[in-house]
């Protein structure tokens, strides 16, 4: 029986974690500064916010397909995933510098520069997964990819407060400081201890040795056309991740600022309501895994818009903070945890090893689109008729996926029959 390589995964799954980590010091902090330093308006500030969706759109899938064309020693992901993180690391420190001088052009110049070594490598930091992981196991990897995820967020949150205080000035530097130093040494362990040519061939070899293959086979991506009804549901998914990340992302990237004004709490106690959402999201990606593999993909994820949508829903009847919040987020966290863990996956089944890389471009693709429109509308939204319009604006996007997810047909995992043997390349690196 064929079995996860879990250390593995776990190894792989720390790229990931820094990535989150720095993405989730980029959704709280940085629309901070933008308002309380260089005193943005809620449409400009969801404008800057949304630069770095706007660089994604070409560069993640340009930068997917690039390093699946890549052939060093190392492998086709992981310089990209080196240099990339290195520069980012640097850029995080110098973005202070500019934010102290009080000086917008510089502070924009290094933030762009930072966003594209972002770019550079997320896609094959996320496709590396795949690589190493034979079809029938992606969606158990990628519970512990986005478990991994959830942490790095949740060291942020868990981290803000002691790192810069209830200050109404706070400082920064020891936050950003600790973070990049947080994503060298995740990426300094997985290249120290991953050969990821080795690994990648023991992958291939145990799709190889599958059985029904050509059963898989009929959903799986080539240089040739898609059937229509796979074209068609890969079209759907598409759409489905684009309305979720327009629902989700629209909260979770003006959050702070929305509970100053609607519940008066600091950063602080509003990051510690996105802590309690990211632990019940730890909690939940590794039974996510197991209800997915019983129950597929689709019912999986169909299940987790209705738990966010609710969540989200549910939160606008409170006008000041209430411990309730703390209920309703971490459902917001377990139906994310559903939607996460079971998206990506049902993308990349309809890829082949060669490809991988592009079809992590075309999920990119979708939730980058939305995610570069999402904060400047919802501004809109504030800017005219205040914080409130917040949760039902992510409530009716995250909802409408929901009907797109019931027209799609192909994407599940399959089960597959698994000759003797195979357990042997359950090893440790």
């Amino acid at each position: 029986m064929v079995k996860l390589n879990n250390k593995r995964t776990i190894t792989v799954s720390l790229a990931f974690l820094s990535i989150c980590a720095f993405w989730q010091l980029y959704d709280n902090i940085i629309p901070l500064i933008l308002k309380d330093t260089f005193q943005l308006n809620a449409a400009m500030t969801g404008l800057v916010m949304g630069i770095d969706n706007m660089l994604a759109l070409f560069m993640l899938p340009l930068f997917g397909m690039l390093s699946d064309k890549t052939k060093t020693r190392f492998g086709r992901r992981m310089p990209y995933i080196v240099i990339g993180t290195l520069v980012a690391a640097l850029l995080m420190n110098v973005l202070l510098i500019a934010e102290r001088r009080v000086n917008l052009l510089f502070f924009m110049i290094i933030l762009c520069l930072l966003l594209i070594a972002m770019c550079t490598y997320r896609s094959p930091a996320v496709a590396l997964m795949p690589d190493v992981t034979p079809k029938p196991l992606r969606s158990k990897a990628n519970a512990i990819i986005n478990l991994a995820g959830a942490v790095g967020g949740a060291l942020l949150l868990f981290g803000t407060k002691p790192l810069i205080g209830d200050s109404d000035n706070p400082d920064y530097t020891l936050l950003f400081l600790v973070i990049s130093v947080l994503m060298v040494v995740c990426v300094g362990i997985l290249f120290f201890s991953i050969n990821e040519p080795k690994a990648v061939s023991e992958a291939q070899e145990i799709e190889r040795q599958l059985e029904g293959e050509s059963e898989q086979d009929e959903d799986a991506g080539t240089d040739e056309r898609m059937p229509k009804p796979v074209l068609i549901s890969f079209w759907l998914i598409l759409l489905s991740i684009f309305l979720w990340f327009m629902g989700y992302n629209a909260v979770t990237s003006t959050f702070t600022r929305y509970a100053e004004v609607e519940w008066h709490i600091t950063v602080g106690d509003s990051s510690r309501v996105l802590l309690i959402a990211n632990i019940a999201a730890i909690a939940s990606y590794l039974p996510v895994g197991m209800i997915a593999t019983k129950f597929g993909r689709r019912k999986t994820i169909l299940g987790g818009i209705v738990m966010l949508a609710a969540a989200f829903g549910i939160c606008l009847i409170f006008t000041s903070f209430n411990p309730l919040i703390y209920v309703f987020f971490s459902l917001a966290g377990i139906g994310w945890a559903f939607i996460n863990v079971n998206s990506y996956p049902m993308v990349v089944e309809m890829s082949r090893g060669a490809n991988i890389g592009r079809y992590t471009g075309f999920y990119y693709l979708a939730s980058m689109l939305a995610q570069s429109v999402t904060p400047f509308f919802s501004g809109l939204f504030i800017d005219a008729y205040g914080y409130r319009t917040l949760m039902p604006y992510g409530c009716l996007f995250v909802a409408a996926s929901f009907v797109t997810m019931l027209l799609v047909r192909h994407g599940d995992s399959k089960p597959v029959a698994q000759p003797v043997g195979l357990e042997t390349f359950d090893v440790d690196d």
